[in-house]
């Protein structure tokens, strides 16, 4: 078949890409590289939807950031993800940092961000009392948010897909061909053919543009977090960040979309696929963090992770452009943060870059933009919960205990789109696994589900795809 559109790339910003495409009668792909989507920086990031301060004014970080805040209050509801608009804080312990607060605020005066004000220390540790009694001063931003990025990155390639979208995963590209106004976009001996291309390969974006003779030079940023447990959800209810520094914007404390406590990252310049957890960064971590607040308390950490963002070295601003040698082909690079924030400004952006560039944009009336998640069952009222069980009574099989997931969630996660194929798969979709005995005992259910609802025997079934089987063999 071949595509009207076809991106590399599944992280939020090509699922996204996808959703918003779908609204046009298009036939349009993405390619994913590994088993599932939302496996790169839209796995492993901090979840903040932020206001759109930082970013220089006039650049389309400062753009994008601001309009994708303001659409994310609504496709949120669309899709069915959980999203918390709890606002951000940005601490200041001195009067030098005070005065940077000030220049922040009028950053984001200039970029049109809304409910943006400076409070004073006192008032800062009134609203946040587990707050550091150094604190000299904040930025309040109440039009930021958190939210879970792999969750929202699923839900928007599954309403993608719902509406008529194709994902091939396991396709890594590995070359980029272009004959007659149509590309064949290749991965081994699997190939699809496209009219227009979208690179939104995050940390690999330089490589697939080399492909068509493009040049950027993407150097990672490493962010290593500690995940605490729920029971310390409640420290703080803003996003806490400090002053930002060259790196970025530093570590934060934050509740999470699901009510854990996140602490974090750092920020080291390494190599692709670095992903190591370090003692050296973990100690960073508490020990800057320990500027914000004393109280958080590190023996109810139940997680530490990494994840690379997509630094570009030839701008500190997103590249968003057609490629200089090959027609049709758009260029998305340098995606870091703010990139979370602006994914969905970003897929309208880059619709009306096709529309300007002649491809045929008919409205398809039949695209729905709303999805009903597969942890649609936990927010709903017991007598909800009653009803679903009485048609299902999966439902009522509880499987994972310390986050409370059950059966029928998990049977969703495998069956609607994009379908859970592995362990991790069916951990992003419904958090099954997640919880302080991080999977010790639910492991081996999930593992029957996901052998009986494939067809395969149990011991095919993989942690994360590939060759990362959970069993080696039958001892009986």
């Amino acid at each position: 078949m071949k595509y009207d559109v076809a991106i590399i790339g599944g992280g939020v910003v090509g699922a996204l890409t996808a959703r918003e495409l779908m609204k046009y009668k298009l036939r349009v792909c993405v390619l994913e590289a590994k088993d599932d989507v939302a496996l790169g920086a839209s796995r492993a990031n901090s979840g903040i939807v932020h206001g759109g301060f930082d970013p220089v004014p006039g650049t389309l970080k400062a753009k994008l950031n601001v309009e994708g805040t303001r659409i994310m209050k609504t496709l949120v509801r669309e899709l069915d993800v959980h999203y918390r608009q709890n606002g951000s804080m940005v601490l200041a312990f001195c009067e030098e940092e005070v005065e940077h607060l000030k220049k922040l605020y009028e950053r984001g005066i200039a970029n049109g961000v809304p409910e943006l004000y400076l409070i004073s220390g006192e008032e800062a540790k009134k609203r946040e009392p587990a707050l550091s009694e150094s604190v000299a001063g904040a930025l309040v931003c109440d039009s930021a948010g958190i939210i879970c990025p792999y969750d929202l990155t699923v839900a928007a390639m599954g309403n993608a897909m719902d509406n008529g979208a194709d994902l091939f995963c396991d396709f890594p590209v590995t070359a980029i061909e272009e004959n007659g106004g149509i590309y064949t976009v290749k991965s081994g001996e699997k190939a699809i053919e496209a009219t227009y291309v979208i690179n939104s390969a995050g940390v690999g974006a330089d490589t697939v543009a080399a492909m068509v003779g493009d040049k950027y030079t993407i150097t990672p940023k490493k962010g290593e977090y500690l995940l605490l447990d729920r029971s310390e959800g409640g420290l703080v209810s803003y996003t806490i960040f400090q002053v930002p520094g060259a790196f970025g914007k530093g570590i934060l404390v934050s509740p999470t979309a699901d009510g854990n406590l996140l602490v974090g990252p750092t920020s080291e310049l390494t190599e692709k696929g670095d992903v190591t957890i370090t003692l050296a960064g973990l100690d960073k971590i508490k020990a800057i963090a320990a500027r914000s607040t004393e109280k958080i308390n590190y023996r109810k950490v139940i997680k530490s992770f990494a994840g690379l963002r997509s630094s570009c070295a030839d701008s500190e601003d997103f590249i968003i452009e057609f490629s200089k040698n090959a027609p049709r082909f758009i260029e998305l690079v340098g995606i870091e943060s703010p990139g979370l924030s602006s994914a969905p400004a970003i897929a309208v952006y880059v619709a009306e870059m096709l529309r300007a560039d002649g491809l045929a944009m008919e409205a398809n009336e039949s695209f729905n933009p709303t999805r009903t998640s597969c942890r649609h069952f936990g927010t709903l009222s017991m007598e909800g919960k009653n009803e679903m069980i009485k048609a299902d009574p999966a439902f009522g099989h509880l499987i994972c205990r310390c986050e409370t997931v059950t059966e029928g969630e998990i049977l969703a996660a495998i069956r609607q789109n994009p379908p859970a194929r592995s362990l991790d798969a069916v951990k992003r979709r419904t958090r099954a696994g997640m919880g302080r005995c991080q999977g010790g005992f639910c492991t081996t259910f999930i593992t029957e589900l996901l052998a009986k609802e494939q067809g395969i025997d149990e011991t095919e079934v993989t942690k994360f795809g590939g060759s990362s089987y959970m069993l080696c063999g039958k001892t009986k």
